[in-house]
């Protein structure tokens, strides 16, 4: 495992007019990993994609990439760092097949025309090496396939330009036991060839299978970055619902109720950061 982690983000904070969605955030994610972003609904998981992603400015904290600071003000600095996100709706055109959906809006052209046998063959070896065979022909409608087949297909379509960092947005919602497991395999493909992955999931099974850290927001705080194997599931599930699991989490409210003191985040990962 690399030391220094491919995506940092320190200190974030978003606020929208006078509500403050993330407070004091940092969050870190390595290659050849895969790290769970957890957290109840409004914790402000989807804002703090949003951030990394650049659909919003951040107000205050840094974002490193690959060590370096860098500034993202759009989805496109995002893309051109090499972070790419599947949100959960996938974002595919049901009336396309899988490789035009995979080059949409970065079509391949040979002079005027589209060179679609490139196309095919960039789509068919990206598919081949995230070792996906579930697709009998990369001329197939999405409207024809699956649910794990169309949740393929955009894990594939994100990792095809050269991406370091893939986003997955509840990547096995409303899919059955069989393709969760397919998308799952896939996942811990993706780190296993060298990506760093942030997988968003409130599906603890999904999150023990495959992770290798858990990252925790409570209330748009990070309650707690720590390792997979070093937590339980009722841990994860008090840090998710409290912000805090024994000494694990948040400080502990306060007498005068003005709760979780600074919000910073307890690293319980070997030499972490007390």
């Amino acid at each position: 495992m690399a030391a220094t982690p491919l995506l940092e983000l320190s200190g974030i904070d978003k606020s929208f007019g006078p509500v403050q969605v993330l407070h004091d955030v940092g969050l870190s994610a390595y290659a050849g990993e895969v790290t769970a972003l957890v957290g109840d609904n409004g914790a402000g998981k989807s804002t703090l994609v949003k951030c990394v992603s650049g659909i919003y400015t951040i107000d205050a904290g840094t974002v490193s990439f690959d060590g370096r600071p860098v500034t993202i003000h759009s989805p496109r600095d995002a893309a051109e760092l090499g972070i790419e996100v599947v949100y959960q709706d996938l974002a595919l055109c049901d009336n396309l097949d899988i490789v035009q959906n995979m080059f949409l809006g970065r079509e391949k052209v040979r002079g005027i025309v589209l060179d679609e046998p490139t196309m095919e063959q960039m789509a068919g070896d990206t598919l081949a090496s995230l070792s996906v065979r579930t697709v009998k022909s990369l001329r197939q409608l999405v409207a024809s396939l699956s649910g794990g087949q169309r949740q393929t297909v955009a894990i594939a379509k994100a990792v095809l330009w050269n991406s370091r960092v893939v986003i997955l947005d509840e990547p096995t919602a409303a899919l059955g036991v069989a393709q969760t497991a397919q998308v799952l395999e896939l996942v811990r493909r993706l780190a296993d060839s060298g990506l760093g992955v942030v997988l968003i999931s409130h599906n603890m099974n999904d999150v023990f299978a495959v992770s290798d850290r858990i990252a925790a927001l409570y209330l748009g705080r990070m309650a707690a970055q720590v390792k997979t194997s070093e937590v339980t599931h009722s841990q994860v599930v008090e840090l998710i619902t409290a912000g805090r699991s024994g000494t694990v989490g948040l400080p502990p409210e306060r007498p005068d109720g003005n709760g979780n003191g600074n919000g910073v985040a307890v690293d319980i990962t070997p030499g972490g950061d007390q």
